[in-house]
C-alpha cells in the first residue's frame, strides 16, 4: 500500500496528489465521493448516482439558505 499526503488550507481545501488523481482518473472540475465507514474515508470520482443523489437533497436544505447562513459559515 502506497500512502500519499496533503496539506489543508485555512479554508479545509488540499489539493489530490498527482498519482492519486491518476489512479482514479480524476480531470478538473470532476467531482469527487467521500464514503464514510466507521472513521474510514475513501475518495473515489462520483458517479452519476452520486450527483443525482445529491441534486434531489438541495431542495430539502433550503432552510439553510440565508445570508446569515452564509456569513456563518463562510469560512469552514
Amino acid at each position: 500500500m502506497k500512502t500519499e499526503t496533503s496539506k489543508l488550507t485555512s479554508k479545509y481545501q488540499a489539493t489530490i496528489p498527482e498519482t492519486v488523481r491518476k489512479a482514479i482518473g480524476l480531470q478538473a472540475g470532476d467531482r469527487i465521493a467521500f464514503d464514510i465507514d466507521d472513521g474510514v474515508i475513501r475518495l473515489r470520482k462520483a458517479v452519476p448516482l452520486d450527483l443525482e443523489y445529491s441534486r434531489a437533497l438541495e431542495g430539502t436544505l433550503s432552510e439553510w439558505n440565508t445570508a446569515e447562513d452564509e456569513e456563518a459559515y463562510r469560512d469552514l
